[in-house]
């Protein structure tokens, strides 16, 4: 059986402080990473915390890219999760990347195929 989808779950260790709590920052570079896969973007929704801190998603029609980020940690947690054809490692690098991430720890599920297996984790510098 093909998958159904790909769900790209990925820790991103030693961020910036600043691009964590700037919803408007982390929410350009959320539909960048969409528009990087060849996703089309159907709605978009951010929220930001105080005194820090930001949470958001955007839909696509493909599935979804979400974000809950702990600036004083510089640690983020992000989901990439493609239908089709699309490659949701192209939107969790350009994300990693831009929020100045030392360090990913990434996770890769198949969806649709049955019962869930979890390969190992892939950490690397960013």
């Amino acid at each position: 059986m093909e998958t159904m989808g790909r769900h790209v779950i990925s820790e991103l260790w030693g961020c910036d402080f600043e691009k964590l709590n700037s919803m408007e920052l982390i929410e350009q570079v959320f539909v960048d990473a969409a528009l990087k896969t060849g996703a089309e973007v159907r709605e978009v929704a951010f929220h930001k915390f105080a005194p820090q801190g930001v949470s958001g998603v955007v839909i696509i029609s493909e599935s979804h890219l979400t974000i809950h980020s702990f600036p004083e940690h510089g640690y983020a947690s992000i989901d990439v999760y493609t239908c089709g054809d699309l490659d949701p490692t192209i939107a969790a690098d350009h994300i990693a990347k831009s929020l100045n991430a030392k360090t990913s720890e990434t996770i890769e599920v198949p969806r649709g195929m049955g019962p869930v297996r979890v390969g190992k984790p892939t950490v690397s510098a960013v």
